[in-house]
This record gives structure tokens, sequence and C-alpha cells, in this order.
């Protein structure tokens, strides 16, 4: 059975920079054992990471959220120190997004028999690329996201968000 683990956008500005929030620390150590228990299992574990350019508020999304973050080589884009270290040689991959259709055509190549996702935030870039992975790359594949190594600013709205990825059938676990 082959194994992927997704983790989305654990970056600065999500857990501590312009876009962070309380608690967004909390799921690091959470995060860090997933991370080991699959590369230990010889199962793989890729990134994705939200990546903007100083053009960000003329887009569609920094019209809605205009908050620069994530602001490709700045400090704000780098993982979060606790899990900076393990990102080793992973594939990563750079959205402008919620979702990444590259993380998705991966995923359909690949054949995975789960996939699993962790990060921030849930019920937005977490809650798109679970989708993703469902409705269009792996459709047969089981899709689980992590509940304790994924977090919101908006707990009610990513309860809203679990309780529509769980009619879609992935698993919150």
């Amino acid at each position: 059975m082959s194994r992927l683990l997704v983790v989305v956008d654990y970056q600065n500005d999500f857990v501590d920079g312009a876009l962070g929030f309380q608690g967004a620390e909390k799921i690091a150590p959470n995060i860090v054992k997933l991370i080991n228990d699959f590369r230990n299992k010889g199962d793989e574990v890729v990134f994705t990471f939200d990546t903007h350019d100083v053009d960000y508020l003329n887009t569609t999304e920094g019209k809605y959220l205009p908050a620069p973050h994530c602001l490709k080589g700045s400090e704000g884009w780098q993982l979060y120190p606790e899990v900076a270290p393990l990102l080793k040689d992973a594939k990563v991959f750079e959205k402008p997004g919620f979702g990444s259709k590259e993380l998705g055509h991966y995923i359909e190549v690949n054949n995975f028999d789960e996939i699993y996702l962790c990060g921030l935030v849930s019920d937005i870039c977490v809650f798109s690329n679970a989708i993703i992975a469902k409705s269009s790359a792996s459709p047969y594949a089981k899709i689980k996201v992590v509940r304790n190594a994924t977090s919101s600013f908006d707990l009610e709205m990513q309860e809203k968000a679990f309780d529509v990825l769980k009619h879609l059938h992935i698993e919150i676990i």
C-alpha cells in the first residue's frame, strides 16, 4: 500500500507572521511526528508552499485578502522552524492560490492508496487540496485530513469545512 503525506503551507506567515493566529504553532509537534512516522515507514512526504510575489495585491486573492503574505524568498514564505529541518529533499509544490494543480497531477500519476493532509489553513488550503485529491486526482484513494495537525483562525468555519469534507467521503482523523 502506498501512502502520501501532504504538509500544506506550514509557513511562518500562517503561524506567527502576516496571517498568523493563536494556536497555529501548537500543531508543529504533531506535524513533525507525522513526517517522521511516514518516512520511517518508507512513505512519501511532500510540501506545498503558498507562494506570492510583490504583485500580490493586484491578484484576485489580494483583492479579497489585502494582506501581503508568503512573498517568495521572504522570511514569511519559509517553513516554520520546527518543521523546516524535515524538508530535506522532499518534493515541494509552490502554489499561487489555495489548491495546487501540480500536486493534483502528481497524486494522479503516482496512484497512492492513501493520502493524508495536514498543515494550514484547515478550511482554506488544506480543504482545497483535499478536494482536488478526492474529486479529480485520485477519486478511489482514501483521503484523510489529520485533525490534530491542522488548524484555522476560525474554528467554527473549520468544523463546517470538515463536515463538507466528510460528506465528500474524506475522513477527518
